[in-house]
């Protein structure tokens, strides 16, 4: 499977930033309304695992929120293969502007 492994820097400490990212999948679902289902999150200490369904694809990973930065590491299915680049970049993008 295709794997998207995302290092995000922030400044927040990581009781600040694990706050600002913790309903960020199922912020999504509502974002998306009808193009995301099946959202599952479970948090464990500072370590978010996750899955859904978007767009008929199954989405799972995992973030990790440390002091300093967030790291993620997001499976897709190879029918997703050709969208990588352009949701690594959109994730990154959305998670520093999150984060700053």
């Amino acid at each position: 499977m295709p794997t998207i492994k995302l290092s995000v820097p922030h400044k927040l400490g990581a009781t600040e930033a694990k706050k600002r990212i913790s309903h960020l999948v199922s912020d999504a679902k509502s974002q998306f309304s009808g193009n995301v289902t099946d959202v599952r999150e479970e948090w464990t200490g500072n370590t978010n695992q996750f899955s859904f369904r978007a767009m008929g694809f199954t989405v799972s990973g995992r973030l990790d929120v440390k002091e300093t930065t967030v790291d993620g590491e997001i499976s897709l299915p190879f029918a997703a293969l050709p969208f990588k680049g352009r949701l690594e970049e959109e994730l990154n993008t959305r998670a520093r502007a999150l984060l700053a």
